[in-house]
């Protein structure tokens, strides 16, 4: 990305595939690509470096729009503080600051990052509940079946997890705080782990 600076102030940005007129001159737009930086910045031309300082991941933080400056010799694009996103549900208000209601009179909530979350691992749990269904389904049809010890442990331990999910995402007390708890680390031994943990071992 390149910016055009005259007279100290950024006044356009170059896409670099076509030329560009300065004043008088018309310049070809293989000065993008054979002409050095400096051979640029002697016309006015600067690739713009991007600083990312205060660039935070986008599933939890709604980052501002890059603010661009002209400064000792470069041209540089920042971004702003970053705003972290809801973490907890909230009613949904409409301008007046009234609660909006849907179709039925049920209030409107905007959901946050710990039910965004939740419901992930819950339907994870689902899925891995789904495969042994067929176990307590078969229980329930034929008198003379039980559903095997292994398998019952494995669907309980499953609930435990999820259980013990839910409960470790509603405990956190901020934004930072719940992206610890899903990031995954990697320890001396090479072996890669997160706070919140996995859920058992599926059964064969």
């Amino acid at each position: 990305m390149f910016a055009l600076v005259e007279s100290g102030t950024i006044t356009q940005f170059p896409k670099g595939n076509k030329g560009i007129t300065i004043g008088d001159n018309q310049y070809p737009k293989t000065i993008y690509s054979l002409w050095t930086e400096a051979e640029r910045n002697a016309i006015g031309i600067y690739t713009v470096e991007i600083d990312e300082t205060n660039r935070k991941n986008e599933e939890f933080y709604t980052n501002t729009n890059i603010t661009y400056a002209f400064g000792s010799g470069k041209v540089t694009g920042s971004y702003g503080t970053a705003t972290a996103k809801r973490l907890n549900d909230e009613d949904a208000v409409d301008e007046n600051g009234d609660k909006l209601k849907d179709a039925d009179g049920n209030q409107v909530i905007n959901y946050g990052l710990k039910t965004f979350y939740k419901n992930k691992f819950n339907a994870q749990a689902a899925g891995l509940l789904a495969k042994t269904d067929w176990y307590v389904i078969k229980a329930a049809d034929v008198d003379s079946y039980s559903v095997p010890d292994n398998i019952k442990t494995y669907r309980a331990a499953v609930r435990t997890k999820i259980n013990a999910m839910e409960t470790s995402i509603d405990n956190c007390s901020d934004v930072d705080a719940l992206i610890t708890l899903l990031t995954y680390t990697i320890d001396s031994e090479g072996v890669q782990s997160r706070p919140l943990g996995e859920f058992p071992d599926e059964v064969v």
